[in-house]
């Protein structure tokens, strides 16, 4: 197959750039690295040679091709060399005024039809094409490390970058057996965009002390499906990335609160508590293993009280066959009796609410997360408010663990843990889509792709419907006051009327 851009350019020669010139070798084109550091770009090709040498003792490349994509890849000793590129891909050190630079210096020596791409992150496309003759020509190319396994590509275009320099991306994303999705000029892309609603809320989360990060780790994991809680992501990022990355998105958007960053993370920054790399994060490294203390067990309650389970619960009938199935005495009857288990299920809502609207024994009363049906899930999550009972708190615990299923017991919070992070996940994808940043197909896939999410963020809320997804937000803005938790227009609309996250206009 003759590739779309016979001939690539690679400036900066890092993990990044040796993935994306990996890439394109394979993909047909010849390949230029270039690199100010001495020694950088030979290293580059010694690296490949490596990778490509493995690929063909794991027989997932033949010894010709390996030879063929190798003879392909040269070095380039200036940026002159450049010039007969068909494309050049940066990959250099996010700083504004250093890609501009680069990239005029570059928009002198290649041709005039010559591709010039951005691997930023964080930067505007626009901003680093604007001191350019030709800013048609200029487009963002955002790859995620490492490349060859990170199977999703953001093709951005800036204010002025040509419709047809963003189809030859995308055409050539798809010769390297990627997929290319397609993101307007905004803050954070889609992929790093979309990301902020994971760790921002499991932060406010456990600065409320509803519970520790393990605990919510295992929560999100258990509950929704994440390959990874937050906190040992972050753990795994390391927070002198992903730290500046909330502060930049948040002060891009104009302090948006949707965005707002934690001051847990900023204080941990400054204390170089960083994450896995430097054995201590938000959990503490033996020999690259987490040392995470195990779960406390179910307590030992020999005589359970009768369970009466509020009238406006989420998934009432389910919860009765639940409780049904797990042996517990049921109290039927308009109010709870004396000795009862009080159990409410909100959404969005705090224990500590409920039990004042409906005038319930708070003593007594105890939530159970019903988000999701408990048969979807590996883990059972119950909160208790600050007046609830230690027997109580006990007996809950104990009649939910009946059949080995792990479950967590945290302290009072607007919609548990699950219920307001995944709600806030999916919120701001919502209003992505209604800023038109991308599609909502796109948009699934680069945070499937790119995030590892166990589904796209729209594709989670069509799963817990929007109407619920509405009401969690609703009644989290009602708990804490917070515009971080108005509800999207394109959520609202579309869980208003019945209709998919996904429904387009």
């Amino acid at each position: 197959m003759q590739p779309i851009f016979p001939s690539a350019g690679i400036v900066g020669t890092g993990a990044m750039g040796r993935g994306i010139a990996q890439m394109a070798a394979q993909a047909g084109s010849r390949v230029w690295l270039f690199d100010l550091q001495p020694g950088a770009a030979q290293a580059a090709r010694d690296a490949l040679q490596t990778t490509w040498q493995t690929l063909v003792g794991k027989n997932r490349m033949d010894a010709g091709t390996m030879e063929a994509c190798l003879e392909r890849v040269q070095l380039a000793t200036s940026l002159s060399d450049l010039a007969p590129c068909d494309l050049v891909v940066e990959a250099v050190v996010e700083r504004l005024d250093v890609k501009q630079r680069l990239f005029a210096d570059l928009e002198d020596i290649v041709q005039s039809d010559a591709v010039l791409a951005t691997n930023t992150s964080s930067l505007s496309v626009t901003a680093i094409a604007a001191a350019l003759k030709r800013p048609s020509q200029l487009a963002g190319y955002h790859f995620f490390n490492p490349v060859p396994l990170m199977k999703v590509v953001e093709v951005i275009a800036g204010l002025k970058t040509s419709g047809e320099v963003c189809q030859r991306l995308t055409d050539y994303t798809r010769q390297f057996g990627h997929t290319p999705v397609a993101a307007q000029d905004t803050p954070g892309f889609i992929v790093n965009h979309a990301g902020r609603g994971y760790g921002t809320e499991a932060l406010r989360v456990v600065g409320e002390q509803v519970a520790d990060f393990a605990t919510i780790d295992r929560i999100l994991k258990d509950q929704m499906g994440f390959r990874l809680g937050p906190f040992e992501l972050m753990d795994l990022t390391a927070l002198d990335v992903s730290h500046p990355v909330m502060e930049s998105i948040y002060h891009q958007y104009f302090e948006e609160p949707r965005y707002r960053p934690s001051v847990i993370t900023a204080q941990r920054l400054a204390g170089g508590v960083v994450g896995k790399k430097v054995g201590e994060g938000f959990y503490i490294y033996d020999k690259g293993v987490a040392r995470m203390a195990a779960e406390p067990p179910a307590p030992d309650v020999a005589d359970l009280p009768p369970v009466w389970v509020s009238p406006k619960a989420a998934r009432r009938q389910e919860l009765y066959q639940l409780l049904k199935n797990l042996g517990a005495t049921i109290e039927t009857g308009a109010a709870p009796s004396a000795t009862a288990l009080i159990l409410v299920a909100p959404l969005g809502l705090d224990v500590t609410t409920l039990a004042a609207v409906e005038r319930l024994d708070a003593t007594r009363t105890m939530g159970i997360d019903m988000m999701l049906e408990d048969a979807a899930t590996r883990r059972r999550v119950l909160a208790t408010n600050p007046a609830t009972r230690p027997d109580m708190r006990a007996a809950a615990h104990a009649l939910f663990a009946r059949d080995d299923k792990p479950v967590s017991v945290v302290r009072d919070s607007g919609g548990f843990v699950t219920q307001r992070v995944v709600a806030t996940i999916v919120n701001i994808a919502a209003d992505m889509c209604q800023q038109g940043i991308c599609t909502p197909a796109d948009l699934d896939v680069a945070v499937t792709l790119g995030l590892g999410y166990p589904a796209g963020p729209l594709a989670m809320g069509d799963r817990i419907g929007p109407t619920n997804v509405l009401e969690i937000l609703f009644n989290l803005q009602t708990v804490y006051g917070d515009p971080r938790y108005r509800p999207s227009p394109w959520l609202r609309r579309r869980g208003a009327l019945g209709l998919s996250l996904t429904h387009e206009e």
